[in-house]
């Protein structure tokens, strides 16, 4: 679930550096300048944004992704407990030879 979190907010993020490049075509020619006063605040403001947009992705993901997943799951539990499990034998296997 981390890795499919990751993977939305990357391409989240990527999806709005793009829209701000084309917003900020006028700044191009003094982005020597920008990241030398002001790269470091960049950096962290955009390590900030990359937190808040995984924890949103990730927030949506476990609502709405793993919906009524103990629900779904509780036949296993009741089976577990009662010892009545039907597990499958592999065919390669040599218990039966």
């Amino acid at each position: 679930m981390i890795a499919n979190t990751l993977l939305l907010t990357l391409a989240i993020l990527i999806a709005y550096g793009f829209w701000l490049l084309d917003q900020l075509k006028f700044m191009a020619r003094y982005k020597s300048v920008l990241f030398e006063t002001y790269g470091m605040t960049i950096l962290v403001c955009a390590g900030i944004l990359f937190l808040n947009v995984f924890a949103a992705a990730f927030a949506l993901q476990r609502r709405f992704l793993l919906k009524d997943t103990g629900r779904k799951l509780s036949h296993l539990d009741k089976q577990f407990q009662t010892g009545e499990v039907h597990m499958p034998v592999p065919e390669d296997s040599e218990e039966g030879e």
